[in-house]
C-alpha cells in the first residue's frame, strides 16, 4: 500500500496563496503519474490538477486554470500545488493520488476513478 501525506493547507483570505505539498513514504513517485483533487462539504470530489510521471505533461480543471500550478521535484519524491488567487469556492478537503502509469493526464482534470492509492487529505479553508 502505497502511503501519501499531504500537507500545507490552512486557512486563507480571498486572494491569497498557499501551496500544498504531496509526499511519499516508502517508495519512489518517479513512476506515479499524480493528480490532485478536491471534496467540498456536500459535493463529488473532482479533480483539480495532474502531472503525468516525467513531468512533461499538466492538466487543469477550468475552475482553476491560471490560478493553480502542479510541478513535481523528483528529488526530494514530491508534488506541490501552488495555489495563488484563492477564492472561497477553492474550500475543500483536498487530495493528492497516485497511478503508475506512463499515460496518464493527456486531456483535462484527472478523474477519480483512474487513481488508485491516495492521501488522507488537508483541509483548505478560503474566508475572509
Amino acid at each position: 500500500q502505497l502511503q501519501l501525506v499531504e500537507s500545507g493547507g490552512g486557512l486563507v483570505q480571498p486572494g491569497g496563496s498557499l501551496r500544498l505539498s504531496c509526499a511519499a513514504s516508502g517508495f519512489t513517485l518517479d513512476y506515479y503519474a499524480i493528480g490532485w483533487f478536491r471534496q467540498a462539504p456536500g459535493k463529488e470530489r473532482e479533480g483539480v490538477s495532474c502531472v503525468s510521471r516525467s513531468g512533461g505533461r499538466t492538466n487543469y480543471a477550468n475552475s482553476v486554470k491560471g490560478r493553480f500550478t502542479i510541478s513535481r521535484d523528483h528529488a526530494k519524491n514530491t508534488v506541490y500545488l501552488q495555489m495563488n488567487s484563492l477564492k472561497p469556492e477553492d474550500t475543500a478537503v483536498y487530495y493528492c493520488a497516485a497511478v503508475r502509469s506512463a499515460f496518464m493526464c493527456y486531456n483535462g482534470a484527472p478523474i477519480t476513478s483512474q487513481y488508485p492509492d491516495w492521501g488522507q487529505g488537508t483541509q483548505v479553508t478560503v474566508s475572509s
